[in-house]
């Protein structure tokens, strides 16, 4: 794969829309899912290759991610702002010259003022702020001035009063199939978040099931099925065969006449890599609300070990702010009713979940400037996937949090610990961390990425992070017995 060295994300971006092409992989990071109402239209695949397919998902013994890791390094040194590499502005960047001086603008302050006029309706104010913030805030600068730009387009939004609309036309732009899949690949290589959790998800099932016959799995939030190729690629390898496999993948349902199409098509990869891998097959696609499935939704037979999987979706599910009896709550007594072997769910650390703004918009400053240091430590400027890792994810996951309200607000995450508490009010028990999979977990991290990144344990939780802020936490489950 060749690295793109992008000089105009503007020129680029106005490309693909003049192309009309969708965006197929808008959510495929796997760490942002929008509610039915705002997915983009259905896909065509024709411009994504199977060879790419493969070479981004399947397991390779981390070759792949190497070879990229090398060429990402190889453009870091021709550039001339490779220097970055070495530390974070701290949110802090140059201003023009006063008097023969540079006066240094505090990006992160002048944003929560700007916040704080928004919050009191004092438009005067939060215009000069917005100037300000503006004049220093580019989506092509260093990390905090991306992440100013992003949050000054939320804090816009929310000012005109329209932020679920600005946010819709947001997540509907569309976008190359074929960039979003090289973005995917960018942030596997050089970030271990996602490869960790495919890992600790994938290991423990296999782990399990090492010597049944009939395994189902119901994935919530299976999105494009990115983590299900390398485990049919690792069962096809297991001693005795592999076992007749199921997959239920239950997404919510895409706008327009086939609200499930986008989900069938996942089906229908998983299939063709089945059979590449022979893997006894058979996929359910479940496109609708995940408080209305039922029991008799899922067809569960006995005879099969059953697993249920849910990695960072769960944020998305309204909490009891906005519903008494939440879909939240609602899913988990669906799970609990299932009594699976085993529950793994993956979470995203936050606590701007606040119904406050000012605080929300302060957690959501520092959970997102961590995020946006991680991609300026890792990844060059020039790159055009990280510009669009910050654009169509955490960009747009930090508009949806500023700019919307009540049940618009789809980005509701928890800390792990109140997830603990939540799980085990929904009559789950938590299982015990497998030491070989957290000692797996823990080489990989530390000899193939940045040593910033922080992999640890608390209370049978394995927790990700970057420079001691946990983002994203894993843990297994089962029914309270």
């Amino acid at each position: 794969m060749v690295v793109k060295v992008e000089k105009n994300i503007n020129s680029e971006e106005s490309s693909d829309l003049s192309r009309g092409k969708k965006n197929p992989y808008h959510e495929s990071m796997g760490l942002q899912d929008e509610r039915s109402s705002k997915q983009s239209a259905t896909y065509s695949e024709s411009t994504v290759t199977p060879e790419m397919f493969d070479k981004v998902l399947l397991c390779s013994g981390g070759r792949n991610e190497s070879a990229l890791r090398k060429e990402l390094s190889e453009v870091s040194k021709l550039t001339p702002q490779s220097a970055y590499l070495k530390g974070s502005t701290g949110g802090k960047t140059r201003g023009k010259k006063q008097g023969g001086k540079r006066n240094v603008v505090d990006l992160r302050t002048l944003l929560t003022l700007c916040a704080q006029a928004v919050a009191a309706d004092d438009r005067r104010t939060a215009n000069e702020f917005l100037k300000q913030i503006r004049q220093h805030a580019t989506p092509t600068g260093d990390g905090m001035q991306r992440l100013a730009h992003y949050f000054a387009d939320g804090l816009v939004a929310r000012m005109a009063g329209s932020g679920t609309q600005i946010y819709t036309s947001v997540i509907n732009m569309p976008t190359s199939a074929a960039d979003v899949l090289k973005a995917y690949h960018i942030y596997l290589a050089t970030c271990p978040f996602r490869k960790i959790s495919n890992f600790f998800a994938n290991k423990t099932i296999m782990n399990l099931s090492a010597k049944v016959t009939r395994l189902h799995i119901i994935d919530f939030g299976i999105l494009y099925g990115f983590q299900w190729p390398c485990f049919l690629q690792r069962l096809s390898s297991r001693p005795g065969g592999p076992p007749k496999l199921r997959i239920t993948g239950i997404d919510l349902p895409c706008p327009g006449f086939r609200p499930s199409e986008r989900v069938e098509e996942t089906g229908r990869r998983l299939a063709r890599y089945a059979e590449t891998f022979k893997v006894p097959f058979e996929f359910n696609a479940i496109a609708q609300k995940w408080e209305t499935i039922t029991l008799e939704d899922l067809k569960i037979n006995t005879d099969e070990l059953l697993v249920v999987n849910c990695l960072y979706r769960f944020r998305n599910l309204l909490d009891e702010t906005v519903m008494v009896n939440s879909p939240r709550n609602i899913v988990l007594n669906l799970i609990r009713k299932m009594n699976p072997a085993v529950f793994v769910l993956g979470i995203v650390n936050g606590s701007y979940n606040a119904p406050f703004f000012i605080t929300r918009f302060r957690e959501a400053l520092f959970h997102y400037s961590s995020l946006f240091d991680m991609l300026e430590a890792i990844i060059p400027r020039e790159i055009h996937e990280r510009m669009l890792l910050e654009r169509i994810v955490f960009g747009r996951e930090a508009m949806n949090v500023i700019a919307c309200e009540a049940a618009e607000r789809i980005e509701r995450p928890e800390t792990y610990k109140q997830w603990q508490a939540r799980n085990m009010r929904a009559g789950f028990e938590r299982l015990p961390l497998d030491k070989e999979i957290m000692k797996m977990a823990r080489n990989r991290v530390e000899s193939s990425y940045h040593k910033d990144f922080v992999i640890d344990e608390d209370g049978h939780w394995m927790l990700q992070g970057w420079k001691g802020r946990i983002v994203y936490a894993l843990s297994s489950w089962r029914p309270a017995y």
